[in-house]
């Protein structure tokens, strides 16, 4: 395996070391965004849409990103990253932008800086899992809307706490639900629910991330005449439904066979993969 390398806010280190700065805010208070990205033939996918939302996020919890943090920017630094890691086909990427060291809970400076590690992955093109997933509600603790609701942030402790339930439970993963019993995603992903060929999904105002598959999904769907409802959905939802898939940035589509006793089918999930690589292969002209 090829040595990976990480660049820390301009500085490239090799990742089999130490390499974030002692200080860091990220690391002490959770005080930062990223966003997850997908290599695909050793180039990083959707960055607009990721460098846009990492902006907006860091905004949100005041931090200021520099002028320079723009979308060309990151690409370019990704990367260089990418091929001095020797990725040539799939990988992915986390970009971080934290608060820059300084005080404790209340800061000296909102300036940011940033944090760049990339890493292979075994399959190029986005495939569906052969093996669907386990699924059941995570009811521990209950994810509250608020202004942050829809953005990466670093205070991840609610999806930590969900991964464990799920690998405690023998689960492949659980669902989050906010204080009103509807449920809003995953506790790596966000959800759809598939009825008589129909998609539906939690809105961003209900406080669910705002993930950039997500919105790609529904793009892909409408553009392929498949209709697609923002709307609360609730656990009898998920019983009545023919389908349900989870989706996110690196593992694109993942599809659901049960919930409880319940068992579903994977045939609208197995058509958006489709049109999803065949988006990538055509952007990417491959």
């Amino acid at each position: 395996m090829a040595q990976l390398f990480v660049n820390s806010n301009g500085t490239i280190l090799s990742n089999d070391g130490p390499t974030i700065q002692a200080g860091n805010r990220g690391h002490l208070y959770g005080d930062g965004v990223f966003e997850s990205i997908r290599i695909r033939s050793g180039k990083p996918l959707n960055m607009e849409n990721h460098i846009k939302r990492l902006i907006e996020g860091a905004k949100a919890i005041k931090i200021r990103p520099s002028v320079f943090f723009t979308t060309e920017f990151f690409e370019e630094k990704v990367q260089q990253l990418i091929e001095k890691s020797d990725i040539k086909e799939g990988g992915r990427c986390r970009i971080s932008l934290d608060r820059m060291p300084g005080g404790t809970y209340t800061p000296t400076s909102n300036e940011a800086v940033y944090f760049i590690e990339v890493y292979p992955i075994d399959n190029n093109d986005f495939d569906l899992n052969s093996k669907g997933w386990e699924v059941d509600l995570y009811t521990d603790l209950k994810k509250y809307k608020n202004s942050l609701s829809n953005y990466k942030t670093k205070s991840g402790l609610l999806y930590v706490m969900a991964g464990i339930n799920a690998a405690e439970r023998n689960l492949d993963e659980v669902l989050i639900g906010n204080e009103k019993g509807a449920i809003l995603e995953s506790s790596s992903s966000n959800l759809f629910v598939v009825s008589n060929g129909v998609l539906y999904t939690p809105g961003l105002d209900e406080g669910c991330l705002a993930g950039t598959m997500r919105m790609q999904i529904i793009n892909l769907a409408v553009a392929h005449g498949i209709k697609v409802y923002e709307c609360t959905i609730f656990p009898q939802n998920i019983i009545a439904a023919d389908e349900i898939f989870l989706t996110n940035a690196v593992r694109g589509i993942t599809w659901v066979s049960g919930y409880r006793t319940k068992r579903y089918f994977n045939n609208t999930a197995r058509k958006l993969v489709a049109y999803l690589n065949d988006y990538w292969e055509n952007v990417l002209g491959e």
